[in-house]
């Protein structure tokens, strides 16, 4: 399918994809590619510039590393899960970093282990949220325990989360917020993608989407 994006974005900021060691290659493609086909520049992050595996095996060498991304220089930072989100403090600067973001009031996106590391940094306290399931956060000791919502993603306050079976609806809560795709056409292609709904694709179709 050859998405004709509603937006060109070629003047917008680059979206930032955190890369780190163990991450789950499958939840973040539906996002990613989408957006670059919205015009949207995706940039890699890593720890530092040094190569990251993925769980799958992928070798990825970073575009730029943590320490060198400012908020005023994107228009969204990225988090996919990760053993290591739940293994050590390894990617707690990527937390950190998603605070300084959220605070600049550029949107964050997180799934999976992500959303504990956001957990423990009290980044969901106040916020309507999601995750795998909530135990899981509960298990990082925050306090936002009553903001958790049983969906397949949320966003609340600039900031997107999800659990790691909801790959599409984390990519469409991410088009939306960036307004790639809206209304009946953001629908049609959640339907599409997620459902495998032919009928959709009519709908992308006559949008231009298609």
């Amino acid at each position: 399918m050859n998405a004709t994006p509603a937006t060109t974005g070629r003047d917008r900021k680059p979206v930032h994809l955190a890369v780190y060691d163990t991450l789950a290659d499958w939840e973040t493609g539906h996002a990613t590619a989408h957006l670059a086909r919205a015009g949207h520049e995706i940039r890699t992050v890593g720890p530092s510039t040094a190569p990251v595996t993925s769980i799958g095996g992928l070798r990825i060498q970073p575009d730029l590393a943590l320490d060198d991304v400012r908020p005023e220089d994107s228009s969204l930072l990225i988090l996919p899960g990760a053993d290591l989100w739940d293994t050590g403090d390894d990617l707690a600067p990527f937390a950190r970093t998603a605070r300084a973001f959220l605070a600049a009031g550029v949107p964050v996106a997180a799934i999976c282990g992500a959303t504990a590391g956001l957990a423990r940094e009290g980044l969901l306290d106040d916020r309507a949220h999601t995750s795998a399931v909530s135990f899981y956060l509960a298990a990082t000791g925050y306090a936002g325990g009553e903001r958790y919502v049983e969906a397949d993603a949320v966003t609340d306050g600039g900031l997107v989360t999800a659990g790691p079976t909801e790959p599409v609806a984390f990519a469409r809560e991410i088009l939306r917020l960036l307004g790639v795709y809206e209304g009946e056409v953001l629908d049609a292609w959640y339907r599409l993608f997620h459902d495998s709904d032919a009928s959709a694709y009519v709908v992308l179709e006559r949008a231009g989407a298609a």
